[in-house]
This record gives structure tokens, sequence and C-alpha cells, in this order.
């Protein structure tokens, strides 16, 4: 019995240790961030660019901006994922504003030029600023803001979206909260009591009064498609989830381009 009683203690020790080591580690395993300086037109965008905002906490962060053709076409608010920064979008903003669309593409605190170091509430400032941007600097008229989330940007989107007027609001691979797929992750972890940063959308999706549409691989093996459905069905306001019919994560643009612009023309139409 002494010898089960020192085993039992010691795989109690282990997982504690475990579980302390993954609460210290987590924000690197949540953040993969490229720092790297950018430019818009090495990256064969050359409408657009590089500017900075100032956040409330006084962050300076990059942003690259398009401006729309004109008064009639809808404006993009780009939220990235936790990996690379925004050269490896490049393609993504070139299909989004082939035909007139305006954008602004947030390089998050940490990520490519931008200062400081990525947390929930530092992300959801950052978002915050880029929307404030758009409607004093910009002076764009908010039925026209499309707000884009992509993976770990979904749940910053939908955030944003719950507490400003906006006239859609796209989702890449989107999720119901960090809790969420950091449980389906790691099953033998408590993670809602060692996650910091959990990217609540699940609760703030009832407050979103703006069509939504997501878009989602059928098969995800970093959020999986059960979680974008759960967070579907938090929403008011929207449409049936457009399967890409493939294993992969943040799939191409070009997969979901022809729906993507048909939402996005019909919601700027009803705006007009």
């Amino acid at each position: 019995m002494k010898f089960i009683g020192r085993c039992a203690l010691l795989v109690a020790i282990a997982y504690v240790a475990l579980c302390a080591y993954m609460f210290a580690v987590q924000r690197n395993m949540q953040y993969r961030p490229d720092p790297s300086a950018m430019n818009p037109s090495a990256a064969a965008l050359p409408n657009a660019i590089q500017e900075s905002i100032t956040t409330r906490d006084g962050e300076r962060i990059v942003t690259w901006w398009v401006a729309p053709r004109d008064t009639t076409q809808p404006v993009f608010l780009y939220l990235h994922g936790n990996g690379a920064n925004l050269h490896a979008r490049a393609a993504r903003f070139a299909k989004l504003t082939r035909d007139g669309a305006g954008l602004l593409a947030v390089s998050w605190r940490g990520y490519g030029g931008s200062s400081g170091s990525p947390t929930e509430a530092g992300l959801r400032t950052d978002a915050r600023a880029a929307y404030d941007t758009l409607v004093a600097a910009k002076a764009i008229d908010q039925k026209r803001i499309v707000v884009f989330g992509e993976s770990l940007g979904t749940t910053v989107a939908t955030l944003l979206a719950a507490e400003v007027s906006i006239a859609a609001l796209v989702l890449d691979s989107s999720f119901d909260s960090a809790i969420d797929v950091a449980s389906r992750a790691y099953p033998w972890l408590p993670v809602r009591w060692l996650l910091i940063d959990t990217y609540r959308a699940d609760l703030a999706a009832a407050s979103v009064h703006a069509p939504v549409q997501q878009f989602h691989c059928a098969n995800d093996p970093i959020t999986p498609l059960a979680s974008a459905q759960q967070l579907r069905e938090r929403f008011s306001n929207a449409a049936p989830i457009h399967l890409i019919n493939a294993s992969c994560h943040v799939p191409s643009i070009t997969t979901f381009d022809a729906p993507l612009n048909a939402f996005v023309r019909s919601i700027a139409f009803a705006n007009r």
C-alpha cells in the first residue's frame, strides 16, 4: 500500500508540475508572431500604404491601408490569426480589394513592426483602435465596414462586432472560444483554470446584430468544425457555414472567393 501511495503521490506531483509548465508557456503556444519589418510594395500590394496608429494604452500598431475606389465600396477591417504577419496574407488582400473595396489590415502588437506583446486584452485594444481609425480618421461610414476575422482573429472580430456598428462579419476558421479549442486539444488539462486569454466569442455572439458568414474547412485540425458550428448557433443573423471540402486550416481564399464576394456585395447593396 505504501508503494501505491508513493506512486500516486509522484503522479500527482508530476501532473501539477505539468499544469504549472503549461500555464507558464501558454502564451508562447497561443501566439506565434513574426516581428519582421514589413513593406506592402515588396508583398506585391502597390496600392497599399503602410501606416501606424497609436492605441489607447500607448502601443504603436502597424496597418496596411488600401483606400476604396469610391464611397459605394465596402471596406474590410482585417484581423489576422496567431502566426506570421501581414506579408503572409498579401494574396488575400489583393483578392479582397481587386474590385475596388477598401482594406485596413491590422498587424497585432508584437507582430510585423508593431510594438508590444500579444495578449487578448491587447488584441482587442488594437482592433478597436483600427475600427475607430476607419470611422474617424478615414471617415468610413459604419454601414460599409466589413470585419473579417481569420482563425484567432475571428474571436476578436466577434468581440468587436458585439460592441460597434458594422455592415457584416466574415469569419474564416472560427471557433467558439479558446477554452473550447484548448479543452478539445488537451482534455487531460483543467483548461478553464489555467487559460489566461480565453477569447470568449461564445459570450459575445448574441450581441452581434450584423449579418454573419463563416467559412470553414470540413476537416480542420486546429479549430474543429464542431466549435465553429457551436458559435454559429449563438448568432442571431448567421448564414449557414460555407464548407471547404478539404483537410485544412485557413484555406486559400480562392476556395471561397465567389461566395464571399456574393455575400459582401449583397450586404453592401442592401446598405446603400
